[in-house]
């Protein structure tokens, strides 16, 4: 890693500075294109801080390794004794997850991860169901996988459903944190409404 956590997390304090006591996961930022003899905004763009200091540190510094996942980052940040990049990673991801607007999933959304070939195993992905699990909780169960048939059966079992749940106040945040955003791809009443592979 080329502490490019780090450098976004600097610019996404930096943003976070331009309110003095504003709280990181509230803030948004909004990017306005207006002609000079117009009252009206002809094209806005809106995002989080960290969503801006990432297409910033990209356009400066290219790769902004958001291909790892926000714990992943997290730890990078951690081995490089950088706490301040680990506490804005982890609290800019979770304020990425409740601004989405589709957020929080519900019963009937379908949720599907893609995990990236890694050394001898090839690609694959999974598609977990949100369900209603009753009391105000939510369960997710795992619908399907393509996981290699040459897989042998107890690694493959140890392999998928790891992040089915019964009952929880928010089944997709394990997902969000652990798989990463970018690997998520969410379909509500037959739309994506996250395409994490997107750019």
């Amino acid at each position: 890693m080329r502490n490019t956590a780090g450098r976004t997390a600097l610019i996404t304090l930096a943003l976070r500075d331009l309110i003095p006591g504003a709280d990181l996961a509230h803030m948004t930022v909004q990017v306005a294109e207006r002609f000079p003899d117009s009252v009206a905004l002809k094209n806005t763009w809106s995002g989080t801080p960290d969503g801006v200091a990432r297409k910033i540190a990209a356009a400066v510094w290219g790769d902004t390794g958001q291909d790892a996942s926000p714990l992943d980052q997290a730890a990078d940040a951690r081995r490089a004794r950088d706490l301040v990049a680990e506490a804005s990673i982890l609290m800019s991801a979770g304020a990425d997850l409740e601004a989405a607007p589709w957020y929080p999933v519900r019963p009937g959304d379908l949720v599907h991860i893609a995990y990236e070939q890694a050394g001898e195993m090839a690609a694959f992905g999974e598609t977990y169901l949100v369900y209603d699990a009753g009391r105000g909780l939510l369960g997710m169960s795992l619908l399907t996988h393509n996981l290699p048939a040459t897989v042998d059966d107890d690694v493959a079992a140890g392999m998928t459903g790891v992040f089915a749940s019964e009952d929880s106040d928010d089944p997709l945040y394990d997902l969000w944190f652990e798989a990463g955003p970018q690997r998520l791809t969410i379909v509500r009443d037959g739309r994506p409404v996250h395409i994490g592979g997107a750019r």
